[in-house]
């Protein structure tokens, strides 16, 4: 018998379900009497998120306090902000609501709020230990699977987005309720769609890849692929609850997979593109998948050949779904794409676990495939 390849480490209870956050009231009881909740500016309060949430806090008398001001691409200074009000108000854990840049935030957040030492910048190069504030997230988006994953990608002083991870970054408990996305417009469903779609598929591909995270990722692709079918095909498409469940939950088992493997390449070289071009994220890291199954067809072809039998096509015929629905081109010069593509001095972790291996100066041609013709 072939060895078993199964290892893989994910201590978050994962409670899903319609109304799961009012469904549990005993597990939010147990949390704490005060609690910080952690949102973006307006998303929170739209999905109906925000307000079941207080609703069960202000039944188990918890008292809380609101931090709104998480942006897009959170920064650390918001972070450290929210973690030092977290102390001021005694909060005994917190509550991230929102899609993934508000759940990521709370994962800083929540051990800024336990470690007063940390400044903006310590926070990459912090000791992990389990020196954090319980945390608990509640998902308004079907795109990072932040609520099963123990990464948060931050936006530093330099403007760069670069990423933390460790056993401090993992929630307590992530409520997973697909009713909350439905607020989201088509342009936010394709793009948070399409990250789900890059983690699965990039997870899939990687070096890092095992037995467990396969099954996550095939099974995240399974459900992605007909809906981005039909998402192409009609920006009026009527998106129903069914399509709902099924990205949502695609999003769950894409954040299981990459929680197993990390991601490849076209995640740091999407970064580029969000940070300088205003490119949403999951745009941004599809954006380079036709280099990504070049990688593939030649560094692993059995692979491909699962992934187009899986979607009954060819690589040409995914790449003309995905660059539909991405559609990003950028007005770039060679000198730019490599002045940008400079930062990759050292190793890099996501081009490393890339098939065949991933270069800067790969980058750069990545970045220049999409110039406006």
């Amino acid at each position: 018998m072939d060895q078993l390849l199964l290892n893989g480490f994910m201590p978050a209870r994962i409670i899903c379900g319609e109304n799961c956050v009012k469904k549990n009231a005993d597990i939010w009881l147990k949390a704490g009497k005060k609690c910080l909740l952690v949102t973006g500016r307006s998303g929170a309060a739209k999905s109906g998120a925000l307000a079941d949430v207080t609703d069960v806090l202000d039944e188990l008398n918890i008292e809380y306090r609101t931090f709104a001001e998480m942006n897009e691409n959170p920064t650390v200074e918001s972070c450290y902000k929210a973690g030092a009000l977290a102390r001021e108000f005694g909060a005994d854990f917190i509550v991230g609501i929102g899609g993934g840049s508000a759940q990521d935030a709370s994962k800083a957040v929540a051990i800024f709020a336990c470690d007063e030492t940390l400044d903006c910048k310590s926070i990459y190069t912090r000791t992990i230990s389990a020196k954090r504030l319980p945390l608990y997230l509640v998902g308004t988006t079907a795109g990072t699977g932040s609520e099963v994953t123990g990464v948060a990608v931050l936006t530093d002083s330099d403007g760069f987005k670069k990423s933390i991870s460790g056993a401090d970054c993992y929630s307590v408990v992530s409520f997973c309720d697909a009713k909350y996305t439905a607020t989201a417009g088509y342009n936010i469903t394709v793009s948070t769609a399409l990250d789900a779609y890059a983690h699965a598929l990039e997870s899939y591909f990687a070096s890092t890849a095992n037995d467990i995270s396969e099954l996550y990722a095939l099974k995240a692709l399974q459900l992605l692929w007909g809906n981005l079918k039909k998402l192409q095909c009609d920006v009026d498409f009527k998106i129903d609850s069914q399509m709902r469940n099924e990205l949502y939950a695609a999003s769950l088992y894409a954040g299981l997979a990459i929680n197993v493997t990390g991601t490849a390449f076209p995640h740091t070289a999407g970064y580029i593109l969000t940070e300088k071009f205003n490119v949403p994220h999951g745009k941004a890291c599809t954006a380079f998948h036709p280099q990504l199954l070049e990688k593939a067809e030649k560094y692993r072809p059995e692979k491909l050949e699962a992934v187009c039998k899986l979607f009954k096509t060819d690589k040409n015929g995914i790449n003309a779904v995905i660059s539909s629905l991405t559609d990003v081109h950028i007005d770039i010069t060679q000198e730019e794409a490599a002045l940008f593509c400079s930062r990759w001095t050292s190793a890099v972790k996501n081009f490393d676990r890339t098939p065949g291996g991933y270069t800067p100066n790969e980058a750069v041609d990545g970045l220049l495939n999409l110039r406006c013709i």
